[in-house]
């Protein structure tokens, strides 16, 4: 038998961040803008890195409705419960860096879709969820996904921009009603990526004070391609990866 070295699977993205690229779709909406679907992430942190063209990411928040323009070396960024909508202004591309990877592709994202479909988990998912593939067919379905939500989204800035809370409000408690159920599932997959990554920087810390770094000898260098191309995610065409500690293959778009 020939020895050599020990297989290593590749490790995470450092901080167990998600990645994916996004060119922020060309649809036009109800409102004439043209851009991706808008959604909310419950316990995920979400930024934008601009690499190329420029638009703006619409935000709903506690300090009313912003518009952030975006161009090439922009970096924003929106806390859990901020609602967003990537604006396409030409050619927008964008590299996403997403907290908690794995926990969006379960369903930490939830669309401002109108609160009687929120109401209903069955008819919820029958309108969040897109059928495999990239044809005609799927293409379809997300133009759906983002008009409806569009039209829930106008309602709330509405609202907020006449200074009424209310709506939006009663969207994130819909939103977090909807995935309730989910929270277990989701905590699994946290202690297994972020909290793990946490941890073993401690357990690095605790080796150099103690002169004994021997993680150090497992040192190495990784690469990776994407995985898929021109996916249909939820701001836009979106390429992604499959490699432990980021963003994993959804399934479903």
């Amino acid at each position: 038998m020939v020895s050599g070295p020990e297989l290593r699977l590749p490790s995470p993205l450092p901080g167990a961040v998600g990645l994916s690229h996004l060119s922020a779709y060309d649809w036009p909406a109800a409102d004439g803008l043209r851009g991706g679907t808008p959604h909310l992430h419950l316990v995920c942190a979400e930024a934008y890195v601009v690499t190329g063209g420029r638009g703006a990411v619409q935000t709903l928040g506690p300090d009313g409705h912003r518009d952030i323009p975006l161009g090439p070396g922009t970096v924003a960024w929106f806390t859990p419960g901020t609602v967003h909508r990537m604006v396409q202004g030409g050619g927008l591309r964008v590299t996403v860096l997403m907290q908690n990877s794995g926990l969006p592709e379960a369903g930490d994202a939830v669309f401002t879709f109108p609160p009687e479909v929120l109401a209903d988990p069955e008819r919820y998912a029958a309108a969040a969820t897109l059928p495999p593939g990239t044809g005609p067919g799927t293409e379809a379905a997300a133009r759906r996904r983002r008009d409806l939500a569009v039209e829930g989204f106008l309602v709330l800035r509405e609202a907020l921009t006449a200074g009424d809370a209310g709506p939006y409000r009663d969207f994130q408690r819909a939103a977090a009603r909807l995935v309730r159920a989910e929270v277990p599932r989701w905590r699994a997959l946290w202690r297994a990526g972020a909290l793990a990554a946490a941890e073993r920087t401690g357990a690095q810390l605790d080796a150099l004070e103690t002169g004994e770094p021997a993680y150090l000898d497992d040192a190495t260098a990784h690469r990776a391609d994407p995985t898929r191309l021109a996916g249909y995610g939820m701001c836009g065409h979106r390429d992604e990866y499959a490699l432990p500690g980021t963003t994993l293959p959804s399934g479903e778009e």
